[in-house]
């Protein structure tokens, strides 16, 4: 049975991150703080408009399908109609869209992540020795689980 943690302390039933002497991480603190903002907003600036153009790039799709059949059968080159032209741009706006996202995060959103995470250690000297491991832990738990 999965355990239950209160995310504002980290405490829970049993052997909770405060009953292993792991510092609690005030993540209400964390997200006033002006770095997360900044992380939260440039993040949300490519996101929001990545999901927008993948939507109505999609469903531009299926528009044309239900209101252009004709257009949709035309033959491009042989059997390929603009219809699966169409079909395979998806897949290439997905990949590279994917593309797009895994570069702004290293260039952008993991710089920033840094940032809050070192101001976060500035101001809880007393959370400073275990917080940067404990904010790695799932990517290194991850990284684990792949050897």
């Amino acid at each position: 049975m999965a355990e239950r943690l209160d995310p504002q302390t980290d405490e829970g039933d049993g052997s909770t991150a405060a009953g292993r002497g792991e510092p609690k991480i005030d993540w209400a603190a964390i997200e006033q703080e002006p770095e997360f903002q900044e992380l939260v907003r440039t993040r949300r600036s490519f996101v929001i408009p990545g999901t927008i153009f993948f939507l109505c790039w999609y469903m531009g799709f299926i528009v044309l399908c239900a209101l252009a059949p004709d257009f949709m059968g035309e033959r491009v080159y042989e059997g390929l109609t603009v219809g699966y032209v169409l079909a395979l741009t998806q897949f290439l706006m997905v990949l590279v869209l994917g593309l797009m996202y895994l570069r702004k995060s290293e260039q952008e959103f993991d710089p920033l992540a840094e940032k809050a995470i070192e101001r976060y250690v500035d101001e809880h000297p007393e959370a400073a020795a275990d917080t940067r491991e404990r904010f790695d832990e799932p990517v290194a738990a991850d990284r684990e689980g792949v050897r």
